[in-house]
């Protein structure tokens, strides 16, 4: 049993290694205050370009908006914020769209590879990716969960393994309620 946890425990951890470097490496980065940037080019939008806001279907509306813009309507689903409608994903080229006293905006949005991971790590990419993101939390569970079993069940690790664990719990803990 412990050899098949063991081989599980490495071929987990290999397999979701490229998905954990990129959340290490931009986590790591936001945190450090380069959290990327966003190139934005207005676009020009024709007062003959019909756009309701009220539509009951408001991403076909949208839709038919950046094809009347001659844009691609490549998005999976609208977020709102505020007044602003936010195509996504975000970690890829998008468009917000808002009225305002001159008439209707249109900003397409193209992020840079470092805001393009950032906003993958924060859940903003495609839904597929969402869920793999979401296959992988398992997966690190278990990679945690089984390294952690593994060192407590071998007799020359089992003290290095609590004294490490337990350190790394206290400082956790000191950390986050301070």
């Amino acid at each position: 049993m412990r050899a098949t946890i063991i081989k599980l425990h490495l071929f987990v951890a290999a397999f979701f290694a490229p998905i954990l470097l990129m959340v290490a490496v931009s986590g790591g980065l936001y945190l450090i205050g380069s959290k990327g940037t966003t190139e934005r080019i207005t676009l020009m939008v024709p007062e003959t370009v019909v756009f309701d806001e009220e539509a009951a279907d408001l991403e076909a509306e949208v839709s038919s908006l950046l094809k009347q813009l001659g844009q691609s309507a490549d998005f999976e689903y609208l977020k709102t914020s505020g007044k602003t409608l936010i195509t996504r994903p975000t970690s890829r080229i998008g468009f917000e769209i808002s009225r305002t006293e001159t008439g209707l905006s249109v900003v397409e949005v193209r992020p840079d590879w470092i805001k393009t991971i950032v906003e993958l790590h924060k859940g903003h990419g495609p839904t597929l990716f969402k869920t793999f993101q979401k296959v992988m939390a398992v997966g690190l569970l278990f990679i945690v969960l089984s390294g952690l079993w593994l060192g407590l069940t071998a007799k020359g690790l089992r003290k290095s393994t609590l004294l490490t664990s337990a350190a790394g719990a206290v400082i956790f803990l000191l950390l986050a309620l301070s």
